[in-house]
């Protein structure tokens, strides 16, 4: 079936709508980071960098670690930005830009987020290094995709929903890890479940100067448990990640970089070397 014009918008350059990159731009590998700026601190231990590419927010470097390519891309923050990303990383390996027709071969990338977070439970250390094993959503993103789960899946996002059942308005997700990028470029990693919120403030319990309607959201979370599953830590993208991927059959592991520590309300005086760390273990893996 032919894909309209309006439902995949292409550049006159033959470029996708918004990440501007051509089919054939894209590795199979594709490390994603939040901050644009974050691009270029990863593709610095590039061997070699065949073409830096930016449009908006979004910053695309690719080139080679040794003989293996490898790109790194820019996603912004929130999960309103991955649905775009995702559904265009997508479009550019596995849809035809001539013919506008999904082709009838299908590539699954390797998508590894390298990202900040905080850590919700006590005994988990700023500077920690976290994959996560779950992405729990609590935005709106999956309200508009068809999804289906495992039976671990169901069986976790059934006491999460009996957990946060008092939230009006919050129809959660939860979406695994790739196992197979888990116990590799995630082995001998701290893991546990990442929960990703809609916004930075009040829906992750923050409090400023406006009064937030859940009170000791922190609280919620690191209280939930399901068999040997809790939350470790929250962020903005991980749910998002998870679950476009599987959609889309792709394979994605979140690595996060733990700047904070919510129930003692401290944050690390060296975050850009706790980020550096995780992207030299990252890179190291793949």
């Amino acid at each position: 079936m032919k894909i309209s014009e309006s439902d995949l918008i292409i550049n006159p350059d033959g470029s996708i709508y918004h990440l501007n990159l051509l089919p054939g731009d894209i590795a199979d590998t594709v490390i994603t980071v939040g901050d644009p700026d974050r691009v270029g601190e990863v593709s610095k231990y590039f061997d070699q960098i065949e073409f830096k590419k930016g449009k908006r927010e979004f910053i695309t470097h690719t080139g080679y670690i040794g003989k293996k390519w490898v790109t790194v891309l820019s996603t912004g923050i929130g999960t309103d930005n991955i649905d775009i990303v995702f559904n265009e990383l997508d479009a550019l390996v596995n849809i035809d830009f001539e013919t506008r027709e999904v082709k009838k071969e299908l590539t699954s990338l390797n998508i590894i987020r390298i990202g900040t977070s905080g850590a919700v439970q006590p005994d988990i250390p700023m500077g920690t290094i976290l994959a996560s094993t779950h992405g729990l959503g609590m935005d709106a993103l999956m309200n508009y995709y068809l999804q289906q789960f495992s039976g671990d899946e169901q069986l976790i996002l059934n006491d999460v929903k009996t957990h946060f059942g008092h939230l009006k308005n919050i129809n959660p997700y939860l979406t695994a890890a790739d196992e197979s990028l888990l116990n590799t470029i995630g082995k001998d990693m701290a893991h546990g479940i990442t929960i990703t919120a809609p916004g930075f403030y009040a829906p992750q319990g923050r409090i400023v100067r406006a009064k937030n309607a859940v009170p000791d959201f922190i609280g919620l979370i690191n209280s939930f448990r399901s068999n040997q599953h809790r939350i470790t830590n929250l962020e903005m993208e991980t749910a998002g990640i998870y679950a476009l991927a599987k959609v889309l059959g792709h394979k994605a592991l979140s690595v996060n970089a733990i700047l904070a520590s919510r129930v003692k309300f401290e944050f690390s005086n060296e975050p850009n070397k706790i980020v550096e760390q995780a992207i030299k273990t990252v890179l190291e893996r793949i």
